[in-house]
């Protein structure tokens, strides 16, 4: 395959985002590193709204909410992804190409499948996320989107790692 091939390839580009700084850093670097200036790249930010908690009480009967609380719970799970969709569509303004089209995608669910199934339908070329960095311990309980993620789907997955501090508040490197 010739260079110009791969270079004028269009390119759908899928970035998982949420509230953490993690996804943040994820959709900077690949603003600067992978985004090529020199063809058509699509940009797609994913945001997985949890689902919705399921409350129950210790007797087991559960707890009747109000179709009110049920609708703000909705809004301010919708406020949250429309809040983390324009902080990213806002980076990728300043920091990104104005030729990048920018396409977003809100989906509902447990993010491990909800980047999954996104990165499959769409067909995406890569799929950039963040890492928390979790120790074992801790992933073990909690489990790692970014790991399940780069076993379960069919594209390539670059796993942003947060960047280090050039120096500590001790002085020491």
């Amino acid at each position: 395959m010739a260079e110009d091939d791969v270079v004028s390839k269009d390119r759908k580009i899928l970035v998982a985002v949420d509230e953490g700084e993690e996804s943040t850093n994820a959709l900077s670097w690949c603003l600067k590193n992978v985004i090529s200036h020199t063809s058509k790249d699509t940009l797609v930010l994913l945001y997985a709204k949890p689902p919705r908690a399921v409350y129950t009480s210790l007797d087991g009967t559960g707890y009747l909410f109000s179709s009110d609380i049920l609708a703000t719970m909705d809004k301010y799970s919708n406020d949250v992804a429309g809040c983390v969709i324009e902080k990213a569509k806002r980076m990728c303004r300043e920091q990104g190409d104005p030729e990048v089209k920018v396409e977003v995608i809100i989906e509902s669910g447990d993010p491990r499948d909800v980047i999954c199934q996104v990165a499959d339908k769409i067909n995406a070329d890569v799929l950039v996320m963040g890492s928390h960095g979790y120790g074992l311990i801790k992933r073990a309980f909690l489990g790692s989107v970014s790991n399940h993620c780069a076993q379960n789907v069919k594209c390539p997955v670059l796993i942003v790692k947060k960047p280090r501090c050039s120096s500590s508040a001790s002085g020491t490197k």
